[in-house]
């Protein structure tokens, strides 16, 4: 079968922002694993760890999202501010029950997204919060001049206001952020929203709401319904689970055949997700203006045994690239509606990108994905027409005369191939790579960190009609970019 490739009629644009990251106050995701200290004996700079930011900055890690999740609507900005060794003791109640020292906050972010050249994203507190509170924190980040809480961030080192792009305006408020209901989140949306400061008007923050929880339709319907024109952006957030038991989710590895082929067919379930809430979306905005961002996704097992009582450390492996593959391929699908994600976590938690330990950093083949996904940011996707062979999935887009095609065969035991036909001819490989597992819980660990790394893919070829064909080993992802 031959899937032809409309390289004449380019679909809609990939943003970067798909590409994006999320780091919450849990485990050890921003304490020794982003944030080590100025003093650490570990190299860092400012206090970041520098083999994790210079990781994070390979794969052109375009926005982080922060400080939660669950952690921000019982953050208090003002008690991550001003000297540390000044700044208010917490409980983290939501993760672990441990003692929070407040040592990274506001500044401590805006250093980590300059020296990662990433853009903000941040999550108000509208759980235990006030709208004065997130209010005076707008301020803080963004007015130049003089006032209250400009005065007071010039007072704290930082002169110049800081760019923040993106804003959520509460968390899961149908859940831990407030058992709300929908008719109720929206009024609450409205109010925040309204007393949200705009200081730059050339770039006006971008308001994000809170969406739905995976297939709650009727929450999605009434929010976009009775606050649809105050929004720029709503979020969705689904997790892939190989069971259907949050207490007894299965391993991250040692798992049985079928918790693979379960992961894979829930992680393809976003292409439902996003079809359905889009079609309630486009019943008030038609002309697609409000955005549907999975700013929470990817995989969840049961905590590495060992591990901390609500850390939510968990490996990685070959099963979780599939998941990262399946997911972008998903996205791109709908890139006129979904302009940014986040996957959870950065680092250390859930679908990490990075582990580290001590002084130690291994790459995860998750972060391989993103790696062989990079070319693909701000490119045009590119519809296929034909049917995709069994257990394979694909996506391809193009720019400035490249074409990159990326498939990923999620089959435990058979190769399998694929063929595409560009309309117009594409006739140079300029580069083309892969990551392949050898079992179905290969991983990179502490002591071997190269089991899975990217390597050439050779079983690639275009005959002198400008079809391509690609041969893929099982349980690889591949992305081969070519040029006119």
């Amino acid at each position: 079968m031959v899937i032809e490739l409309m390289t004449e009629n380019s679909g809609a644009k990939v943003s970067k922002y798909i590409y994006g990251q999320f780091s919450e106050h849990l485990g050890t995701g921003i304490y020794g694993g982003i944030y080590v200290g100025k003093k650490s004996s570990i190299k860092n700079v400012n206090g970041m760890r520098s083999d994790v930011v210079n990781a994070l900055k390979e794969i052109h890690l375009p926005v982080l999202r922060w400080p939660g999740g669950l952690f921000a609507d019982t953050y208090h900005w003002q008690q991550g501010v001003g000297p540390q060794d000044k700044r208010q003791l917490i409980v983290n109640t939501n993760w672990g029950d441990v003692v929070e020292d407040n040592a990274f906050g506001t500044h401590e972010y805006f250093e980590l997204l300059r020296q990662l050249g990433a853009e903000a994203y941040i999550n108000a507190n509208v759980g235990s919060g006030t709208v004065q509170e997130m209010a005076d924190w707008v301020e803080y980040m963004t007015r130049s001049g003089k006032s209250p809480m400009a005065d007071l961030r010039q007072k704290n080192g930082q002169r110049e206001p800081w760019k923040l792009k993106f804003f959520g305006i509460g968390n899961e408020s149908w859940g831990g952020g407030g058992h709300m209901r929908p008719e109720y989140y929206a009024d609450v949306y409205r109010q925040y929203e309204c007393f949200l400061p705009q200081n730059n008007k050339k770039h006006p923050i971008y308001r994000s709401a809170c969406g739905p929880n995976v297939d709650d339709y009727n929450w999605t319907d009434k929010v976009v319904k009775y606050a649809g024109e105050y929004m720029d952006g709503i979020s969705l957030h689904y997790y892939t689970l190989p069971t259907n038991d949050w207490h007894h989710k299965g391993s991250a590895t040692n798992f049985p055949e079928g918790q693979w082929h379960s992961v894979i067919q829930k992680a393809g379930r976003m292409d439902e997700l996003l079809t359905r809430h889009s079609t309630i979306m486009d019943k008030y905005d038609p002309e697609k203006r409000i955005n549907l961002n999975v700013d929470e996704w990817g995989t969840w097992y049961d905590e590495t045994p060992g591990t901390h009582e609500g850390f939510l450390q968990q490996q990685n492996t070959i099963r979780d690239a599939m998941v990262a593959a399946i997911n972008f391929n998903i996205f791109h699908k709908h890139a006129d509606r979904v302009k940014l994600t986040c996957i959870a976590q950065t680092v250390n938690v859930l679908q990490a990108m990075l582990l580290t330990k001590d002084d130690q950093m291994i790459k995860t083949p998750t972060y391989y994905v993103f790696d062989l996904y990079k070319n693909h940011m701000g490119a045009n996707v590119v519809q296929g027409i034909g049917k995709t062979p069994k257990d394979l999935t694909y996506t391809a887009s193009q720019k400035d005369n490249q074409l990159t095609i990326s498939i990923a065969n999620t089959s435990i035991n058979d190769s399998n191939e694929m063929t595409f036909k560009p309309q117009m001819n594409y006739s140079k490989i300029v580069s083309s790579y892969e990551i392949v597992g050898n079992k179905m819980d290969a991983h990179n660990t502490f002591e071997e960190p190269d089991n899975i790394v990217e390597k050439e893919f050779k079983d690639v070829l275009i005959n002198k009609d400008g079809i391509i064909k690609a041969k893929l080993a099982p349980m690889s992802v591949v992305t081969i970019v070519i040029e006119k």
